[in-house]
């Protein structure tokens, strides 16, 4: 802070709580008991110092009129009896003190006038019924003197008409509905940002709270400084507050003598509503006196708007509802007017797509849009401004699309492999007087032994069904007693299968393109005693949505289905075979003109059969008389390859 000639302005309001409770600009009659008592000075290391000494405390402006003169004022102050003791001392830069009778805003005051020898620092500070006023020894460069003005100067004003209207702010406060409840309505900025900068200023204040008292003490040249210091602060961030330090404790002070208090300080063209009331109940000490204000107002829930050169205070449910009406009236307005008719016949879009599309954009509540399918145009009603702006974004909106070829390689692999091994056998003997080979025993004598299930059977039968190769071997004696036949049946196969179909389908941007390949199975279904004939899809089915990305680059949406007719499967009364169902559902993203491969569909099934004869069938080395063996391994894959080819215009 600069100290010295800058312009100061120092306010410090100490009086008990029972004079506060009425207007802040009191008559002489409300404080006719209170006088100044005496004025002394005392000198010491740290510079000279000047005591003015009150029957009780009272409130105070500070002000430096030149570079070697300060005065303070006080309100309602008497000044019969006045000990003045004020003497030149080389020491102190104190030369004279005078007491003259003066007024400001129509309040009788006592101005105590300081004059100095030299241009130097002061600080002041309330000690109860006491103002010190401590000038500092250290010698200030001079600057050119500024008087305090009353009123905010061209300048400010039009930094003031600037702020208010500034594109950043009203754009932030519009979109904002936080704003009301913060103290700020539409056009109107916070309080912070109408008093958000400073210039370099004078000396500090630092007043000392008491109890049983009401002080505000503002800091030198506030009122310069709200001459030039509006501006306002970015939308969402932090809020600066650049006045100069305050401190303030109020209780029971009544709001428009707080407001009007603010008027004076900050130099404002301030008109407060008349419905703005109630008392103020603050403890502040060295804050910014822009912040000080802005929290007093939205404690009190009150807001701001700027018209021209006057800022005007009122509740924010006021300038809410005044701001309606700003808008209601302006919606009225802006619907009022001539109807307009505008046709006109799309060439590439739906005309029926774009219904709904235009209506929210562009039309106002008075606007309508008909439909023509037969010659795909739109019939459009409204005002001029609509119709124009409907008239633009179907311009915009009716564009060629490009195109997209989508080339598809099917590929689908069937392998299988099977092996089988069989076995079949029988004997038969026998023991007969014939055949010269009977037992010589009374019983049994003789008999038949033959290995078969039933007369020319087999003992064991487990051969390869469909064998293509077979070896069989029969021994036998010469006089047909025994006898034994014996067959080895074989099978492998091995089978490969490659399907390979490439279709191509050109479509739209963002427009489905579908392929499909296989057969659609009759079957017939009564219905009401009427059969009739339907058919079930058991087909390759791919749907492909291409995407043109501004990249070059396109989005492929894949639904990829893979049906198959199951005919073994089929089961009494159900007419129609079942059908096996592969799916895939995938996004890709692939450059113009490559290739690329969708996840193969792949299936496989092993078989292992084993025919045998109970425990026979586990003899080692013997076991294969006695049992037959067969594996199976089939597999299947679907694979697809897929090139999108952007055609150019």
């Amino acid at each position: 802070m600069t100290k010295g000639l800058a312009l100061s302005l120092t306010v410090v309001i100490a009086c008990a709580l029972a004079d506060f409770r009425g207007s802040a600009a009191e008559t002489p009659d409300a404080t006719s008991g209170v006088r100044l008592k005496a004025i002394s000075s005392r000198v010491n290391a740290q510079g000279a110092s000047l005591v003015i000494e009150a029957t009780e405390p009272v409130p105070y402006v500070s002000t430096r009129p030149d570079p070697l003169t300060v005065a303070l004022d006080f309100r309602n102050v008497g000044t019969d009896g006045l000990a003045n003791s004020i003497t030149p001392n080389a020491a102190s830069p104190i030369t004279s003190v005078a007491v003259e009778p003066s007024e400001m805003l129509g309040v009788r005051i006592a101005r105590v006038k300081v004059g100095l020898a030299r241009p130097v620092g002061y600080h002041v500070r309330s000690e109860r019924n006491t103002v010190v006023v401590e000038f500092d020894n250290i010698l200030e460069p001079t600057e050119p003197s500024a008087r305090p003005a009353s009123r905010a100067t061209p300048d400010a004003l039009q930094a003031l008409k600037a702020a208010a209207v500034a594109p950043d702010a009203l754009s932030a406060l519009r979109g904002s509905p936080a704003d009301v409840t913060a103290g700020t309505v539409s056009r109107a900025t916070s309080a912070s940002q109408l008093l958000s900068q400073q210039t370099p200023g004078s000396p500090r204040t630092a007043a000392a709270p008491q109890s049983a008292q009401s002080t505000l003490s503002a800091a030198p040249s506030v009122q310069a400084a709200a001459a030039g210091q509006i501006g306002s602060t970015a939308t969402g961030q932090e809020r600066r507050y650049q006045g100069h330090p305050v401190s303030m404790q109020f209780e029971g002070l009544d709001l428009r003598a707080v407001l009007r208090l603010f008027a004076e300080i900050s130099g404002l063209n301030m008109v407060i509503d008349p419905t703005v009331q109630g008392s103020v109940d603050v403890a502040l000490t060295e804050v910014p006196w822009d912040q000080a204000l802005d929290i007093i107002l939205r404690a009190n829930k009150l807001g701001y708007v700027v018209d021209g050169t006057i800022v005007r205070i009122a509740p924010i449910t006021v300038l809410s509802d005044e701001e309606a009406q700003r808008r209601k009236l302006a919606d009225e307005r802006a619907l009022s007017g001539d109807l307009q008719v505008l046709t006109r016949t799309l060439s590439y879009a739906k005309a029926a797509d774009l219904v709904q599309l235009i209506t929210r954009s562009a039309l106002s509540a008075r606007g309508t849009v008909q439909v023509d399918p037969r010659t795909n145009t739109l019939i459009i009603t409204d005002l001029q401004a609509p119709i124009t702006k409907a008239d633009d974004l179907l311009r915009t909106l009716d564009t060629p699309q490009p195109q997209v070829e989508i080339e598809a390689r099917i590929v689908q692999t069937n392998r299988n492999y099977a092996r089988a091994l069989g076995i079949r056998w029988g004997f038969t003997g026998r023991a007969e007087a014939a055949l010269g080979n009977t037992t010589n025993l009374a019983f049994p004598n003789s008999g038949v032994l033959q290995g078969a299930a039933a007369p020319g059977g087999t003992a064991i039968n487990l051969p390869v069904p469909g064998a293509p190769s077979a070896v069989g071997l029969a021994l036998g004696s010469v006089n047909g007693a025994f006898n034994l036949d014996i067959a080895l049946s074989a099978l492998e196969n091995s089978g490969n299968l490659r399907i390979l179909s490439s279709p191509r389908v050109s479509t739209l941007n963002n427009v489905a393109a579908e392929m499909t390949q296989g057969l659609q199975i009759p079957y017939q279904t009564s219905s009401n005693n009427t059969t009739i004939t339907a058919f079930k899809d058991a087909a390759l089915k791919l749907i492909v949505t291409p995407q043109i990305t501004a990249a070059g680059t396109v989005i492929l949406n894949v639904n990829l289905e893979n049906s198959s007719a199951d005919f073994a499967g089929i089961r009494k009364g159900i007419d129609p075979p079942p059908i096996n169902t592969q799916r895939a559902i995938t996004t890709l993203l692939v450059s113009d003109g490559d290739t690329t491969v969708i996840g193969g569909i792949y299936t496989n099934s092993q078989q292992n059969r084993s025919d045998r004869t109970p425990g026979l069938s586990q003899i080692p080395i013997l076991s294969w008389l006695f049992k037959s063996e067969s594996t199976g391994d089939a597999s299947t894959e679907l694979l697809i390859f897929i090139t999108p080819r952007i055609i150019k215009a």
